[in-house]
């Protein structure tokens, strides 16, 4: 039986790359751990990857800067949202005052299923929320200027505006391996998908109100959240499943070098990605876990055309 272990990463289309690095690095105190490229089209992209500690699989952000291309998204509903973040009970004040120290914009407390709640956004204008975790292993990163005790652990999850949650529900349920419960605050729902305890939260935003947010690469806009199927098995049965069960939107697979993946667009319009970090990948399949990051690394196919592409993108530090 075909089984999903929880999240693996989340996707998003940002602006400028070197303020895409700041904020990541010098801001959350995040790891950078991988400077590549989009593997899809042919026009040179940046894809950032940024992790705690140990690069968990339900750590990672990765961001596409698009900016230089000239390409902007528009946020909307039937469209994944926030970035939910998983950070250690009691840091929410230390968060506060960095944030608003380091000039990010729209720090504000909010309060979501019982609990207090940061909410802040990128410098792209992507919506990310800090959600406090008391029982959460994962290491945060602590060499980028954020004590251990405050470090960001992984992901919490993902917030999702839909029109017709219902239908998400559904398809979480017939096809995606969710728990089951699902906690309600007015207009928001919330359940767990997977095996794991932490890091795999679907939050519902029934939104009526705003148009329809764009799906296409462009500023400003998140992608992809990604789920981990854990084998390459797995994943083929898990696309077998929802195939069958008519969600046919479906892609085939796809080598990202680190994982292998398949894409499916979910019925609330969010894209989810299916991922497994197989044998021949992982973060240091290209550099050592001690130099993640450090070096510009590009896919066998795409090395003669080294120096023609790094020529063309937006220089970054970090």
């Amino acid at each position: 039986m075909a089984f999903v272990e929880g999240s693996h990463h989340v996707t998003l289309s940002v602006a400028g790359a070197q303020e895409d690095v700041d904020f990541h690095v010098k801001t959350l105190g995040m790891r950078f751990i991988k400077r590549t490229v989009l593997f899809d089209g042919s026009l040179p992209i940046y894809h950032l990857y940024y992790s705690n500690a140990n690069g968990d699989p339900s750590s990672v952000i990765t961001t596409f800067p698009w900016a230089q291309q000239g390409r902007f998204g528009k946020p909307g509903t039937n469209q994944a949202r926030e970035v939910l973040l998983s950070v250690p009970a009691g840091s929410l004040d230390y968060w506060q005052k960095r944030l608003t120290e380091h000039d990010v914009k729209d720090v504000t407390n909010i309060e979501a299923f019982g609990q207090r709640r940061l909410a802040f956004r990128h410098p792209s204008g992507l919506e990310y929320v800090f959600v406090t975790n008391e029982n959460d292993a994962r290491e945060g990163y602590s060499e980028n200027g954020v004590p251990q005790e405050y470090a960001i652990h992984g992901i919490h999850g993902v917030g999702i505006h839909v029109t017709t949650p219902e239908r998400m529900v559904d398809f979480a349920g017939d096809v995606f391996y969710s728990q089951g419960d699902i906690t309600e605050d007015g207009d928001r729902a919330a359940f767990q998908v997977g095996n794991e305890k932490i890091g795999n939260w679907v939050e519902l935003t029934a939104n009526r109100a705003d148009d329809q947010g764009t799906w296409s690469y462009g500023a400003g806009t998140y992608h992809h959240f990604a789920w981990n199927a854990s084998t390459l098995e797995n994943q083929d049965e898990l696309k077998f499943e929802i195939e069958g069960a008519g969600y046919t939107d479906i892609s085939e697979l796809k080598d990202r070098k680190y994982f292998k993946s398949v894409y499916v667009r979910s019925p609330g319009g969010a894209l989810f990605e299916i991922a497994v970090t197989h044998a021949d990948g992982g973060w240091d399949c290209d550099e050592s876990p001690q130099e993640l990051g450090m070096r510009f690394q590009l896919p066998s196919q795409f090395e003669d055309r080294r120096d023609e592409i790094f020529s063309k993108l937006e220089p970054i530090e970090g």
